[in-house]
């Protein structure tokens, strides 16, 4: 090669290089100067009930792990749409998400109650979720709401712990003293109590109270100790049932409009369906630092008086919801592959769990008991 050739060579690479390092510049650019994708969601509580405060939390986390290239804003129940109507504007498109719990769709398609309303075969939530993730539930759930032409992208998470029978005027005592009580639940419980003799109002969280107050209700369930008592529970009544098997499973959903969600990047599906289990660990090692407190708040300052619900109505609880579903599965075929789903999951995994896990009752009372060793330091 001439002299000549070699400089025209040389001068050919450099342009060739210059163009290249050019674009890998301003691809880049170009992506930062359209801004970031911005979702407007809705969450189905209150904005001061603890569940908001999770929605929040999910949605921060999601920020903050794209860098700010996603925003999600997180309002309140009832600021777009009712918190029953959530789903709807989801899959419409008013909404490019939100944060409830499945059983709020119930009246969509029956078998949507299964994530979490009922005794989940004594499978606590967490282990819901396991069923979901790994045995199943996650295909079952897509084929569910593809059924009912839902145009969403659903995320079951955080696990919640069982939840108390209710609210009451009194000690609920015997079977006897649920009959002809104005009594709000929701999902398959809406049939469990109305079986059991309750006449059943189905009301969204930030309703609950204002009902009871007025006379509209008697008694009513909502969730736990920190939602309970912001929400006015205390202010209504002083009697509070713990235990049940009405909703002894249930977890949260995050869900998206499946249109918005599939037309981001693949690295922010990725980050958004990690950001879901992070979020999950996060909010129940929050709950049960937040529920706690303010359990012992609703005995010391609110007053509450707690009581055990009777064995008696715990299995009669059970014997009603196994009627209740065996009655929807005859009728659904979809309700019948999720239960039978879940029962095959539940008959290995809760074998392993109540052969391995020991009884913590005896720690507790070691320790913290009348005559515990932490009581006589």
């Amino acid at each position: 090669m001439t002299d000549q050739a070699s400089a025209q060579s040389r001068r050919k690479f450099l342009r060739g290089s210059a163009l290249a390092a050019a674009a890998a510049v301003a691809a880049p650019t170009v992506a930062k100067a359209q801004g970031p994708i911005s979702m407007r969601w809705q969450s189905t509580w209150p904005s001061k009930d603890i569940f908001h405060e999770f929605a929040v939390d999910f949605a921060k986390k999601v920020n903050d792990m794209t860098g700010g290239d996603l925003k999600i804003e997180v309002l309140p129940a009832g600021a777009v749409v009712p918190a029953f109507g959530l789903l709807d504007a989801i899959s419409r498109g008013t909404l490019d998400g939100g944060h409830g719990v499945l059983v709020y769709h119930y009246g969509k398609q029956t078998a949507l109650a299964l994530w979490g309303s009922g005794p989940g075969y004594a499978m606590d939530a967490n282990m819901l979720l396991a069923w979901h993730k790994y045995g199943g539930g996650k295909q079952l759930l897509a084929k569910l709401y593809a059924s009912i032409g839902a145009n969403v992208v659903s995320f079951p998470y955080g696990p919640m712990p069982t939840q108390p029978l209710g609210w009451f005027k009194k000690p609920i005592a015997n079977l006897d003293d649920l009959k002809g009580l104005k009594f709000r639940t929701v999902g398959i419980s809406i049939d469990v109590f109305t079986a059991m003799g309750a006449a059943v109002n189905a009301l969204p969280g930030g309703e609950i109270v204002s009902a009871m107050d007025r006379g509209l209700l008697d008694a009513a369930e909502f969730n736990n100790a920190s939602s309970d008592r912001v929400l006015g529970f205390a202010d209504v009544s002083k009697i509070c049932m713990l235990q049940s098997y009405h909703q002894n499973a249930e977890q949260f959903e995050i869900s998206f409009n499946k249109t918005k969600f599939d037309s981001l990047p693949e690295r922010m599906k990725a980050i958004i369906e990690n950001a879901v289990e992070a979020a999950s660990s996060d909010m129940s090692w929050k709950a049960i630092d937040r529920y706690s407190q303010d359990y012992i708040e609703l005995q010391t300052k609110d007053r509450v008086r707690f009581f055990k619900t009777p064995d008696a109505i715990l299995r009669r609880q059970l014997q009603v919801y196994d009627e209740v579903v065996a009655k929807k599965a005859a009728e659904n075929p979809l309700f019948k592959e999720i239960l039978d789903s879940q029962l095959a999951f539940a008959r290995r995994t809760t074998q392993w769990e109540q052969d391995t896990v020991v009884n913590r009752r005896m720690a507790y009372d070691h320790y913290f008991g009348a005559n515990g060793v932490a009581r006589q330091r």
